[in-house]
């Protein structure tokens, strides 16, 4: 049976909501939970790759039993305890008193499941063991989440998490975040579990929103079919009525516009007068930091919210991207396409669109 509901993350800026003389206490506990979760997710891996290979440790005797079960529930079983939860008692031994159990709960699930997925690419050695990086993020479990609630006075969403006050920094809110958090006071959707980012001095909520597919009017049997090309970024179709999304001056021609400038500015910055080092010389760099990545995700959102918006207006159930695997190869060997046409990250943004909205998806 097909879920009704749907999970989609943002990312929202967070402030610590104490005085800044009492703020350094926090941030050494965030960044020591960061550390923790760091030194466990690799403990957690290893361990895991260790269980999986044991059978092909040949050189042990053929006495040794490697049945990865319970040895109370399975007597050829080689653990004291379950599977799941032999890696989780290994960090809770490890790190008790210095991180809440919750939090290595959490990612002990995350990384079990995700073993489990890649655990035959392992095998076949098709795939390399993950190795998690110190800026790895923290898990938010549910239940250290509390106190949720909108403040008037500071006009931002307050709530707590690990005990540390924080509040929501959305600044020019030009998305759904202020709306879906509205939504979660109203408790018409619900938050999951989430993640904690330290990225620069900043507190980032990688948080995850349920929500309940939208209800449209839609038939299966009417079938919209959209192509992606460099001269416009989409072209759909259905019934008798056609759409040209977007077009090459509007998208191409301006990024590389954004490509050129700052190519300029890089050439420049050698001869900048620097004053305060570095930092006074990349001023204008710093300023055209992300701007290509930014311009592009924020079209390719606008494409696809349109696309999904002609498939409702048409009651299209159905929608098809054709000839787009064609398409990609030809994108690999054309470096200049490659480059400038986000094929892959425009697909994905439809995709999540057309889930939420009902629309079944076929990519050819």
């Amino acid at each position: 049976m097909e879920k009704s509901t749907i999970t989609l993350t943002r990312r929202i800026q967070l402030l610590i909501d104490l005085p800044a003389n009492e703020q350094k206490e926090m941030w050494e506990k965030l960044y020591r939970y960061q550390n923790r979760c760091f030194r466990a997710a690799n403990l957690i891996v290893s361990h895991l790759y260790v269980q999986e290979m044991i059978k092909d440790f040949f050189y042990l005797t053929e006495d040794v039993q490697y049945k990865l079960a319970d040895v109370n529930k399975d007597e050829m079983g080689i653990f004291t305890r379950s599977k799941t939860h032999t890696t989780a008692r290994m960090v809770f031994d490890r790190f008790k008193g210095e991180i809440p159990t919750d939090i290595l709960g959490s990612l002990n699930n995350t990384i079990q499941s995700t073993f489990s997925k890649n655990k035959v690419d392992y095998w076949q050695g098709s795939k390399s063991l993950r190795n998690f990086k110190k800026d790895i993020p923290i898990p938010l479990p549910v239940k250290c989440t509390t106190k949720m609630r909108y403040d008037v006075e500071k006009k931002a969403f307050c709530f707590n998490m690990f005990a540390i006050p924080v509040k929501t920094y959305l600044g020019k809110d030009f998305s759904d975040k202020r709306l879906i958090m509205e939504r979660l006071l109203r408790k018409e959707i619900k938050v999951c579990t989430s993640q904690i980012q330290l990225k620069a001095g900043k507190i980032y909520w990688l948080a995850v929103f349920e929500f309940e597919k939208e209800d449209h009017l839609l038939k299966p049997e009417i079938i919209a079919e959209a192509s992606l090309s460099l001269e416009h970024p989409i072209v759909v179709k259905a019934n008798n009525a056609r759409m040209n999304i977007g077009s090459k001056e509007e998208f191409l021609y301006r990024r590389l516009a954004i490509q050129a400038s700052n190519k300029r500015i890089r050439a420049g910055v050698a001869y900048s007068r620097s004053g305060n080092g570095t930092k006074r010389k990349q001023k204008a760099l710093h300023k055209t930091e992300n701007l290509e990545n930014r311009f592009v995700s924020h079209h390719l959102h606008l494409y696809s919210r349109q696309l999904i918006d002609f498939c409702i207006r048409q009651q299209a159930g159905t929608l098809i991207l054709k000839d787009q695997e064609d398409k990609i190869g030809i994108a690999k060997e054309q470096e200049f396409v490659l480059r400038n046409w986000s094929y892959y990250e425009l697909q994905t943004k439809i995709k999540y669109k057309a889930e939420k909205a009902g629309i079944e998806l076929i990519i050819g």
